[in-house]
């Protein structure tokens, strides 16, 4: 098979990842190999590809958004079957053991795997999964309209949930993105007020196009004080801004798997009257399931930019200089 493949890790203006043929994976005693249709580029691959996320093994196949068929299942599988089209994200397996697990925040194992650090992922024309981790796409999306909601979709989903954005609110973006384009969606879908703030005018562009009631650079240019924000940039200079941007009582989530030094914060400007700051980790099954079944029913598309597997690093050089509105995907050769 063909994968790009990570030796070390490096910016990605090197083109760190290089396309080699690889044995075809067998399964082992409950896996799925799945025939990868696409998979989407996730700014999470770009942080390990350029040393951000430690403890990645090496070398290793990134990529965790994959989209494919099922092609052959290892001993003792029972839910899948042959021909089926699932998808494959970004936590892989837990222990299901633990006090986290036994209470519904799996998300938080310590013995959590991860698909495209721990093991090989989805850039690659075939991919191994635990049949208990890998997801139904709903009938409702071609495979490059899934293949961003097994991460963008779900992380923006968990972050919209930890937001606390109650019905009918008004809720801030904080850079805006691939998973940032979904939670628009999501948000304007059940009835919210959305306000993007972003550097780029081509992402201002597109957020109001998707619907944002209001888009700017200047987060003190803002309608009115919001109930919930949620930070998708990188930056932990932005979340002094977001706390300040949400009235008393209000939610800042904090949805990236890395972010740069936070400043410090002032307690009557940023955190008095309540105002709550939240981190967002990972994922668990369950915010998976909820987010296919309810972007199925209210029939949302991913906008995407699609490459073929031998053009990774420009994707990632595309996502890193934020050239890509929406989410790139990569097409596997028939």
């Amino acid at each position: 098979m063909q994968a790009m493949v990570l030796h070390e890790a490096h910016g990605i203006e090197t083109a760190p990842l290089r396309l080699e043929d690889w044995p075809l994976p067998e399964p082992g005693p409950g896996e799925a190999r799945l025939k990868v249709r696409c998979c989407a580029v996730c700014r999470t691959d770009l942080h390990l590809i350029e040393g951000e996320l430690a403890g990645a093994r090496l070398p290793v196949v990134p990529g965790h958004q994959a989209v494919g068929t099922v092609d052959a299942l290892g001993a003792g599988c029972s839910r899948l079957r042959t021909g089926q089209r699932v998808g494959v994200a970004w936590l892989r397996s837990t222990c299901g053991r633990c006090t986290h697990c036994g209470a519904g925040r799996e998300n938080l194992c310590e013995a959590a795997r991860f698909t495209g650090y721990h093991e090989h992922g989805g850039y690659a024309s075939y991919v191994l999964v635990p049949e208990a981790y890998a997801y139904e796409i709903p009938e409702a999306f071609e495979d490059v309209h899934a293949a961003p909601l097994l991460c963008a979709g779900i992380i923006g989903y968990r972050a919209l949930k930890r937001s606390r954005l109650p019905d009918g609110g008004s809720l801030a973006i904080f850079g805006f993105g691939s998973s940032a384009h979904l939670v628009l969606q999501i948000a304007k879908h059940r009835g919210c007020r959305v306000y993007a703030v972003s550097r780029g005018g081509r992402h201002l562009d597109h957020a109001r196009a998707l619907g944002a009631d209001w888009a700017g650079s200047d987060a003190g240019q803002l309608p009115e004080p919001v109930d919930s924000a949620i930070v998708f940039a990188p930056a932990g200079a932005v979340v002094p801004r977001a706390l300040a941007a949400v009235r008393k009582g209000g939610t800042v989530a904090v949805a990236g798997i890395y972010l740069s030094q936070i400043p410090p914060l002032d307690y009557q400007a940023h955190l008095f009257h309540e105002r709550d700051l939240r981190s967002v980790t990972a994922n668990t099954r369950e915010d998976g399931r909820e987010l296919l079944a309810e972007a199925a029913r209210m029939a949302i598309r991913p906008d995407t930019t699609e490459y073929p597997l031998s053009e990774a690093n420009r994707a990632l050089q595309d996502l890193k200089a934020d050239r890509i509105a929406g989410t790139g995907v990569l097409l596997m050769a028939d």
